[in-house]
C-alpha cells in the first residue's frame, strides 16, 4: 500500500501546487458532498416533490453511511495528512509537504471516503428519480425518446462532473487518497442501486424503523467490542488526527465514527415517527398534499427552518451528552420536515380558506 499512498501524495501535491486558486470552489464542492447536507438540503426538497424519493433518500443515506463506518473499521484506511508524517517510505529529509485546511482534519479512518460515498448515493437517487419522472410512455413518439436520451445524457454528465469535483476536493485538502474517493463513489452507487429493488421501505411502519435502528446500532457496537477484544482500537484514527492536525481548532467531535452513526440513527428514527404520525396523514396525505402551493410553502418553510436550526451547536465538553443531543437533533429534522411544519402549513391554509368562506 505504500506505493499506492505515495502515488496519492503526488496527486495531492499536484492539485495543491497547480490548482490553489480554485481552493474556494473545491472547499464548496467538499461541502456539497457532506453527508449532513442530505438531511438539511436534498431531503426536504425531494420529499415534498415525491414522498417515495425523499424516503428512499434517507434510507440510502443512512444505510450507506453505516456501511461506510463498517468498511472503515475493516479496511484500516490511512489519511494523507498523517500518513506522510508516520510512514517509513520516505527518508527523514524527504517527507513531502501537504497543506492542511480547516476541513482537512477528519478523525475517522479514511477508506472509503464518506463524502464521496454519500454524494454518489444521494445524487444517484436524484438522477434516477428525475429520469423515472421524465421517462416517456412506451407509445410515445421517436422525438420524445430522443429528448429523453438527451436529458439522460445531460443528467449523467452532471452526475459525473459533480462526483469528480467532490472527489478532487477531498484529495486537494489532503483528507483522502484518490483510491479512497473512487471506492466511495462506486460503493455509494451500489447501495443506491440496491434500494431501487426494495420498494417496501416506502410504506414501512414504525416497528420496521425501530427494528432497523436497533440492528444497525447493535451490530456496530458488537463489531466495535469484537475489535476491542482482538486488541485492536477502532478509534485509532482519532489519536492520529489529534497528533498531526496542524490546528487543534480544526478537530471536531462530529467527525468521529460514532458521531456519524448516532446522527444517522436519529434521522431514521425521526423519519419513522414522522411518516407514521397523524400530522403527516392529515397534511401531506390529505387534500392539501397534492396542491402545488402547499408543496412550495412546505419547501420554503422547511429549508428556512433547517438553515436556522443549523446554528444550534451541540456542547462538546461531554461525548455522551454530545451523542445524545446529536441523536435528538437529527431525529427532529425529518420529524419537522415531514410532519410538524407541513401540518402547520396545512392549518394555515385551512384557516385562510375558512376566512374567505
Amino acid at each position: 500500500m505504500d506505493f499506492v499512498h505515495s502515488f496519492g501524495v503526488l496527486v495531492i501535491q499536484h492539485l495543491q501546487n497547480n490548482y490553489r486558486e480554485f481552493h474556494h470552489f473545491l472547499n464548496f464542492m467538499s461541502a456539497v458532498g457532506d453527508p449532513r447536507n442530505i438531511f438539511s438540503v436534498y431531503f426536504p426538497l425531494w420529499f415534498h416533490l415525491s414522498h417515495n424519493v425523499g424516503t428512499k433518500m434517507i434510507w440510502v443515506a443512512v444505510i450507506g453511511d453505516w456501511f461506510n463506518l463498517i468498511f472503515k473499521w475493516i479496511l484500516f484506511g490511512q489519511r494523507p495528512y498523517w500518513w506522510v508524517q508516520e510512514t517509513r517510505f520516505y527518508h527523514n529529509d524527504s517527507i513531502p509537504h501537504l497543506d492542511q485546511f480547516h476541513i482537512t482534519c477528519e478523525t475517522g479512518p479514511g477508506n472509503p471516503s464518506g463524502h464521496a460515498m454519500g454524494s454518489s448515493c444521494v445524487w444517484y437517487v436524484m438522477i434516477t428519480s428525475a429520469l423515472n419522472f421524465a421517462r416517456p410512455p412506451s407509445v410515445s413518439s421517436v422525438r420524445s425518446f430522443q429528448r429523453f436520451r438527451l436529458l439522460s445524457s445531460c443528467l449523467w454528465t452532471a452526475f459525473l462532473v459533480i462526483q469528480i469535483s467532490v472527489c478532487a476536493s477531498r484529495v486537494f485538502i489532503a483528507t483522502h487518497f484518490p483510491h479512497q474517493v473512487v471506492l466511495g463513489v462506486f460503493t455509494g452507487m451500489l447501495v443506491a442501486e440496491v434500494f431501487d429493488h426494495i420498494p417496501s421501505v416506502y410504506n414501512a411502519n414504525l416497528k420496521v424503523y425501530l427494528q432497523t435502528n436497533m440492528f444497525l446500532f447493535s451490530f456496530a457496537v458488537c463489531f466495535y467490542l469484537l475489535l476491542k477484544l482482538m486488541d485492536f482500537d477502532p478509534l485509532w484514527s482519532v489519536t492520529k488526527a489529534k497528533k498531526w492536525c496542524a490546528n487543534p481548532d480544526w478537530l471536531h467531535l462530529d467527525t468521529t465514527p460514532f458521531a456519524g452513526l448516532v446522527r444517522n440513527l436519529g434521522a431514521l428514527f425521526g423519519l419513522g415517527l414522522a411518516v407514521n404520525s397523524d400530522m403527516f396523514v392529515q397534511s401531506c396525505k390529505g387534500q392539501n398534499g397534492h396542491r402545488t402551493i402547499f408543496k412550495l410553502m412546505c419547501v420554503t418553510a422547511t429549508l428556512t427552518f433547517l438553515q436556522l436550526y443549523d446554528f444550534i451547536k451541540m456542547p462538546t465538553h461531554s461525548e455522551l451528552l454530545f451523542y445524545i443531543l446529536s441523536f435528538c437533533k437529527s431525529a427532529s429534522i425529518p420529524l419537522g420536515v415531514v410532519a410538524v411544519l407541513p401540518y402547520c402549513v396545512h392549518l394555515l391554509i385551512r384557516d385562510e380558506e375558512r376566512k374567505r368562506a
